[in-house]
């Protein structure tokens, strides 16, 4: 379900305080209790987050555990209450997860060579719009409201083109404005006709079924973006976060990188510098989120 959030809203979001999971405190070193965002259909996930901890749990050498989160937020939150010791997501949670909980990056995403990718905006094929301006007064579904590629630089890009002065001026210029709860939920609501277009991932549309692929196209693209990354809590024993990164670059072998598939489909990973997100905390900083 869609759900339509004020600017208020948003920077309330953006906080530490939006989701308590109600899961015992994680407290031994012999296992690992990893999060997981909902970018796809969550119970397609299930299936590849059992996939995946099977085959960690026998590399690492300790239990690990995987659980959906409801967003971005609530996965911070997990890993402040020491509900979970790992989690996968955006760039922008992640700094803003740094900012609040001393979150340490450990791995960055590969797609297509590069450790990066863009947001874009999308409207599907036959509406007749051909620029962002054409949007104005119209229905604009972004995946998530912590979401770099998934609302924060497709957005960016209507300030880019003079339409918006901000953030805070979005609202006045779009008819609505909904966050989806994930990228495939905002893309499908964009192909079904619910909104007219959709801020998203450039590879979200792959979310889509074969038809509708063919039926939608993109009008924006914001510049490079850091990919997605894994980041662990500041207090998980460092001897046990390097095993995770030991194994999780056992993934970039050939015989192993079938089960990429399993964690949101990336080409590989590679060891992350924190440097690499300056961009990401600037633009943060910019939209008040910092």
């Amino acid at each position: 379900m869609m759900s339509h959030v004020s600017r208020r809203h948003l920077l309330a979001l953006a906080g530490a305080g939006l989701a308590t999971l109600s899961m015992p405190a994680l407290a031994q070193s012999d296992r690992l209790r990893l999060a997981f965002i909902p970018q796809e259909n969550p119970d397609k996930l299930l299936g590849d987050i059992k996939a995946i901890t099977s085959w960690l749990s026998l590399e690492i050498g300790v239990s690990v555990e995987g659980f959906v989160t409801i967003d971005h937020a609530a996965a911070v939150e997990a890993l402040r209450n020491g509900d979970a010791d790992i989690s996968f997501m955006g760039a922008l949670p992640f700094v803003l997860a740094e900012k609040e909980i001393g979150a340490v990056p450990l791995l960055s995403e590969i797609y297509r060579d590069a450790p990066s990718y863009t947001g874009r905006v999308f409207v599907r094929r036959d509406s007749g719009f051909n620029t962002l301006a054409d949007l104005e007064g119209r229905d604009i579904a972004f995946a998530d409201p912590i979401s770099e590629s998934g609302y924060m630089y497709p957005l960016a890009e209507f300030e880019r083109a003079g339409l918006i002065a901000g953030p805070e001026a979005a609202e006045d210029f779009f008819g609505r404005i909904f966050f989806a709860g994930g990228y495939q939920q905002a893309m499908q609501a964009m192909a079904e006709g619910l909104v007219d277009a959709a801020g998203a991932s450039q590879y979200a549309d792959l979310l889509l079924t074969p038809k509708q692929q063919a039926e939608v196209t993109w009008i924006a693209e914001s510049e490079a973006i850091p990919s997605h990354v894994v980041i662990a809590r500041p207090e998980l024993d460092v001897g046990l976060r390097q095993r995770f990164v030991d194994v999780m670059m056992k993934l970039n072998l050939p015989e192993n990188r079938d089960k990429l598939r399993y964690l949101y489909g990336p080409d590989g990973y590679v060891e992350t510098d924190p440097s690499v997100f300056n961009g990401v905390r600037d633009m943060a900083r910019r939209y008040g989120l910092l």
